[in-house]
């Protein structure tokens, strides 16, 4: 009985922790825009969450260079994403903390939002699928040292950012393979400027 009673005492510190305020919070605003879409028949992502070539004078023009990250096309789509965000997203805001990270999604949604809008005015865009590029370059930096390349972020940017080249070129599907490119780039850049500081 004293075992018992010690085990469910044990099992009453654990508690569920919101160890990730910025990634989870950017995941759930994910997830309340995919169900928002679907609630209004696709709509909320033509006026909020996909960024297209609307009129500049327009100011829902300008949100949606930020918010068109928070879109999704379907549970598949976003189920995709989400779980490379959960996956990398907690150990780097650990590793570089929260505001760091906020800025890492903020920069990636306005840059591929503005460089889409200018070079692929027939197409919209939607999907945290550049941030999830970001986060894995990001990733790939982690024990890096000054005047030391990676092998890891070798490697990666071989493997995705290759890849996301490949289907650029050869492939025609409805998937911006430039704005995974321009994410796996910021994401490198951040890593190393944020890594270099750091003394060897």
């Amino acid at each position: 009985m004293k075992r018992e009673h010690g085990q469910r005492k044990a099992f009453r510190k654990f508690r569920i922790s919101f160890n990730s305020p910025v990634v989870l919070t950017f995941v759930l605003l994910c997830l309340g825009a995919w169900l928002l879409n679907v609630i209004t028949l696709g709509r909320s992502n033509d006026w909020l969450f996909t960024t297209w070539h609307s009129s500049l004078k327009s100011p829902l023009t300008y949100v949606r260079f930020f918010t068109h990250v928070l879109g999704h096309t379907s549970w598949d789509h976003l189920l995709g994403n989400a779980a490379y965000l959960l996956l990398l997203g907690p150990l780097l805001e650990e590793k570089y903390g929260s505001v760091k990270i906020a800025q890492v999604i903020l920069i990636t949604a306005v840059v591929t939002g503005v460089v889409h809008y200018i070079l692929f005015p027939g197409t919209a865009l939607c999907g945290a699928s550049g941030v999830c590029f970001a986060f894995i370059l990001l990733t790939s930096f982690t024990g890096f040292n000054k005047g030391e390349l990676p092998l890891t972020f070798i490697l990666v940017a071989v493997i995705y950012l290759g890849q996301e080249i490949y289907k650029g070129i050869f492939v025609r599907d409805n998937v911006s393979n430039f704005s995974h490119i321009i994410g796996g780039v910021i994401g490198a850049f951040i890593g190393y400027i944020e890594n270099r500081k750091k003394p060897s």
